[in-house]
């Protein structure tokens, strides 16, 4: 009996798409059971641009909706990025045509998961991502397929190698945030335009992903609240690490009562915990089950290989038969995210402020404090080495948000601040 050959049609030629298409000419019968795989055609915006791999002798489409269409194909695999555009036109198609998608672009799925789901569902078409978050290393498998069983609380961590990288460089060289990002776009962990990455888009896309995986939802990229690192300041590492804390960039998706508190922002991490640790380029993810517990997953979060592993893990889900809802319930009965009541988040926090080196700011700043709700749980002076300038550092207790906010907003006014005062949460970890 002739076993069927699953043909592979890849739209994007990249880092990932040549990593692909190197791996799949390699060791084409790497599914289960050795199923043949074969790329039976690709696209890409140059034909001529150098690649590792070898594509004279495929066939090639200028048009990536065309070739999604395609009747000569059984997978389509979708490499492009971008939330809209091309790659989404080439999903739907794909879709529309009942052919599985496998797909590594995280802000197509954050933004418009449910409406492809919708369509992915309607034409009996698997539609899987496995790539979009945390590259290589299987944070979506682990929500979608082990910790069904069990109720996920809250999922936690660093889903951007770039912001990880240059935090980690800021810390260990005693070099800035600019001069360290500029080292970053040399060595090609940070793209010309670096914004989605230190912006926190890039990591808001990823636990968009994880947090509709996790309780059942559409991505909610939208609600998410985002903070990236560009403020992040070496003082702020260096006082953190005095405190204890090292700061990292972290996602985090938590159920509170009826609502979800879904954000990215720059939090002070202990320095004895795992994510703290987390260095480099490194991904690192918390998944919380009431049942299970904390399971914890670290890896690399993007590059050629581990990237293209993780794509060729979905095809192979696809080839076995693998069929599932593509957010854990049909798509039709899909939950809104309710995003959490400000009102109701808490916290605690980090403040920095730069003063003037004279008497009575002390006690000025924690009247402040003290009428406003705040109540402070550490404090820190560094000497102003006769700059006139003095940095004061505190850590509060657990807050509201707002109240906490209100307060910064109070101590903004005193006459004795220099400069803004610097807030930072710290992680509830």
């Amino acid at each position: 009996m002739t076993q069927r050959q699953w043909r592979v049609a890849v739209a994007g030629l990249g880092t990932v798409g040549a990593g692909l298409v190197d791996l799949i000419s390699r060791r084409p019968a790497f599914a289960p059971a050795g199923t043949p795989v074969q790329i039976t055609a690709v696209s890409a915006r140059s034909r001529s641009r150098p690649r590792p791999a070898d594509i004279s002798t495929l066939p090639w489409f200028d048009d990536p909706v065309a070739m999604a269409a395609s009747p000569d194909n059984d997978i389509f695999v979708e490499l492009i990025g971008g939330s809209d555009g091309p790659a989404k036109a080439a999903v739907e198609a794909a879709l529309r045509a009942g052919k599985a998608v496998v797909t590594a672009n995280k802000a197509l799925i954050a933004e418009h998961g449910r409406e492809l789901a919708v369509l992915a569902e309607a034409n009996g078409a698997p539609l899987l991502f496995e790539a979009a978050v945390m590259g290589g290393t299987p944070a979506v498998k682990m929500l979608r397929e082990a910790m069904v069983g069990d109720e996920v609380i809250s999922v936690a961590g660093i889903l951007n190698g770039t912001s990880n990288y240059i935090l980690s460089e800021m810390e260990t060289s005693g070099r800035g945030f600019a001069e360290v990002l500029a080292e970053a776009k040399q060595l090609g962990y940070a793209e010309a335009d670096p914004s989605f990455d230190v912006g926190g888009i890039d990591a808001a896309h990823k636990i968009s992903i994880l947090a509709a995986l996790a309780f059942g939802c559409a991505p909610a990229y939208a609600v998410a609240e985002i903070e990236g690192i560009e403020n992040i300041e070496l003082l702020d590492i260096r006082l953190a690490k005095d405190l204890g804390y090292r700061i990292k960039l972290l996602a985090s998706a938590v159920r509170v009562g009826d609502g979800v508190s879904v954000r990215v922002n720059p939090a002070l991490t202990p320095l004895d915990h795992p994510l703290a640790r987390t260095g480099g380029a490194l991904n690192a993810l918390f998944i919380e089950g009431r049942g299970i517990g904390r399971i914890f997953i670290q890896g690399p979060g993007a590059g050629a290989g581990p990237t293209a592993a993780a794509v060729a893990a979905d095809i192979a889900d696809v080839i076995t038969g693998a069929l599932r809802p593509v957010f854990q319930r049909p798509a039709g009965s899909l939950a809104t995210l309710t995003p959490l009541d400000p009102a109701h988040a808490v916290g605690r926090a980090y403040l920095r402020l730069i003063v003037r080196d004279q008497p009575g700011v002390i006690a000025a700043v924690s009247e402040t404090l003290a009428e406003s709700g705040v109540s402070i749980d550490s404090f820190l002076q560094k000497s102003g080495e006769d700059t006139g300038r003095v940095p004061i550092v505190l850590t509060t207790h657990t807050v509201a948000a707002e109240v906490l906010e209100q307060a910064v907003r109070r101590m903004a006014a005193l006459p004795a601040l220099l400069e803004a005062p610097r807030l930072i949460r710290i992680a509830p970890i």
